[in-house]
């Protein structure tokens, strides 16, 4: 059986990644993603009968693989490989997996660096725009935290939750203050709105 990280094509990657979670038919595939995708359009694809995929099948494919688009793409287990994907542009010429992967999911330290102001913009406002959404789902957790030590008395643990919310609070607004000033439209939490009126 092939290895989904050196197979040389988008077929044989989802073929291998398919039979590694278990998945013994295309059919299976097929259902797994929800009958937006045929049997026979799976097989053409593991087969290599087509080497095309829209951005709606790739995605699908790898949502139901449950890996990364990454995976299906590039053969990441030799990071060093050259891209396989046929009918690239030229731009892509001499670019490994890995740096496929790091332009790919746009990673501020990542292999691959953007030769343009416009693209390293851009890298830097979707990492900020990471950390602003680790920051709130932070806020929603202690939230919930601060409410169930308030509920069994825990005052001094809910003293350091609050701090700690108010922490995560001032780190989304600083972000989401940037990137408005970008043009992005982010919520900054009303207390500091008030504050700052």
């Amino acid at each position: 059986m092939t290895d989904f990280g050196t197979a040389t094509t988008i077929g044989g990657r989802i073929q291998a990644l398919r039979r590694a979670r278990g998945m013994r038919t295309s059919k299976e595939l097929a259902d797994a993603i929800g009958g937006t995708m045929t049997v026979s359009i799976i097989e053409n694809i593991e087969l290599g009968r087509k080497s095309n995929l829209d951005v709606a099948q790739l995605l699908s494919i790898a949502m139901a693989l449950q890996v990364p688009p990454s995976y299906v793409l590039a053969p990441m287990n030799r990071p060093d490989a050259p891209l396989d994907l046929p009918g690239l542009s030229p731009a892509f010429d001499g670019m490994t997996a890995i740096e496929f992967d790091s332009w790919l999911a746009s990673l501020e330290d990542g292999a691959h660096s953007p030769t343009t102001l416009d693209g390293r913009t851009m890298r830097f406002e979707l990492a900020a725009l990471r950390e602003w959404s680790v920051a709130t789902a932070e806020i929603r957790r202690l939230t919930v935290m601060e409410e169930l030590e308030r509920a069994e008395g825990a005052g001094e643990y809910t003293r350091a939750a609050s701090q700690r919310i108010e922490e995560a609070r001032r780190e989304a607004d600083r972000l989401a203050a940037m990137l408005n000033a970008g043009g992005w439209t982010l919520p900054i939490s009303e207390e500091r709105e008030g504050k700052s009126a």
